[in-house]
């Protein structure tokens, strides 16, 4: 029996779906120990929102946190700006990993944990989180990894090809955030339901976000009209702070968060970091998709649907793998006009169609095997020697 570690270290839930399932089906085959570990007692909540109870009473759950004196004062000085909390636990933690036989996150944070902290030992498999297009996802630490879990034909290709994974290190396991996510849909409702709804769907980047150029444009669009509904629902990481740092590419921005008149326009939702915002409950419900880079796009295209891009900084994205998924739909390089945008998209749909569905088939590789059942396979096979799966 091996101890497997599922990690949640991050400050919001986004990433809980893409790998809970995967944990919940090796419980269910109680063939190892698993144990769930988080940092904050929000992600505990989702878990158990997400999770079935007779599962989760097979699962070991832990709360991790800073133990050192010297990490809670850093923290607790630039936490503000940048998630100083994520990259001390593994530090404060050392034993509670050193104790495992595999870790399973889905995120890369935790390479720390061999690259500067030594665990050499410790099996360390990626199940990524999205499915989409962006350089990042496709850097050199992802061959770090001992295995790491992918979702269709295309990430496999671009990991071996852009990351120099080897065939032995991938399993093609499909989508799991689909075995838990699929049903979700929109609690709420508009005063008008019969209208279309767009769902505005903004990365927190500032090298990459139409936000921080085009947001209060796009969602003054939206007041007071009454062609279509609007779901703004950016990525959780957008309002966490009030500054946003990123890394790759790296960026810093302000962030304004929208005026009172968009919160009080009733054709106007706006949720900046629910459960909703990645529980799929906003791409399974919208009618268009109007973004930019985040992967939520292939969420919402697993059913094929009018799309269309805001293009805020002048990308010359044509034939950049890292934009693929702009194929989908019409791009935008402004705001200017939008509601008219919205409506010449939906005519060209049809045009759209059959390159959305390409875009699917080798985005997720499905079948009538749950996705989290292939991973556990995978997971299983690679911890007792035998090959991955895919």
């Amino acid at each position: 029996m091996k101890r497997i570690c599922f990690l949640f270290n991050h400050d919001q839930t986004h990433q809980l779906a893409h790998s809970l399932p995967i944990a919940l089906a090796l419980a269910a085959r109680g063939n190892h120990r698993i144990v769930l570990a988080f940092a904050k007692p929000s992600i505990r909540r989702e878990i158990e929102r997400q999770a079935d109870p007779a599962l989760l009473a097979r699962i070991e759950l832990v709360q991790l946190g800073l133990r050192r004196t010297g990490s809670k004062a850093l923290a607790g000085m630039i936490e503000r700006l940048v998630p100083a909390t994520k990259m001390l636990i593994y530090r404060d933690n050392l034993d509670f990993f050193r104790s495992f036989d595999a870790v399973v996150v889905s995120e890369k944070t935790t390479l720390l944990l061999k690259t500067r902290y030594g665990l050499d030992d410790l099996k360390l498999i990626h199940t990524r989180h999205g499915a989409g297009d962006r350089a990042i996802g496709f850097n050199p630490e992802s061959a770090r990894f001992d295995l790491v879990l992918v979702s269709g034909p295309k990430i496999r290709d671009r990991l071996m090809a852009d990351a120099g994974l080897r065939a032995e290190q991938i399993a093609l396991v499909g989508y799991p955030k689909f075995d838990l996510c699929a049903g979700n849909r929109f609690a709420g409702s508009f005063p008008a339901p019969e209208r279309p709804t767009v769902l505005y769907n903004p990365h927190p980047s500032p090298r990459l976000s139409s936000w921080f150029r085009h947001g209060a444009a796009v969602l003054e669009a939206f007041r007071g009209q009454d062609r279509y509904n609007l779901i703004f629902a950016p990525h959780v990481m957008l309002f966490e702070r009030k500054w946003v740092v990123t890394i790759d590419p790296p960026s810093i921005a302000r962030v304004r968060t929208p005026g009172t008149e968009y919160r009080a326009d009733p054709r106007i939702h706006i949720d900046t970091g629910s459960a909703a915002s990645s529980d799929m409950s906003y791409t399974n419900s919208a009618d268009i998709y109007l973004g930019d880079v985040s992967s939520q796009i292939y969420e919402f295209l697993r059913t094929p649907r009018p799309c269309l891009f805001l293009n805020s900084h002048g990308t010359r994205w044509q034939g950049d793998p890292n934009y693929l998924h702009w194929q989908a739909g019409p791009v935008l390089n402004s705001a200017d006009g939008l509601l008219d945008a919205i409506d010449a998209a939906v005519a060209a749909h049809p045009g759209y169609a059959p390159v959305q569905q390409a875009l699917i088939d080798a985005t997720f590789s499905l079948s009538e095997r749950p996705s989290a059942e292939r991973a556990a396979d995978a997971i299983t096979a690679f911890l007792e020697g035998r090959a991955a799966l895919g």
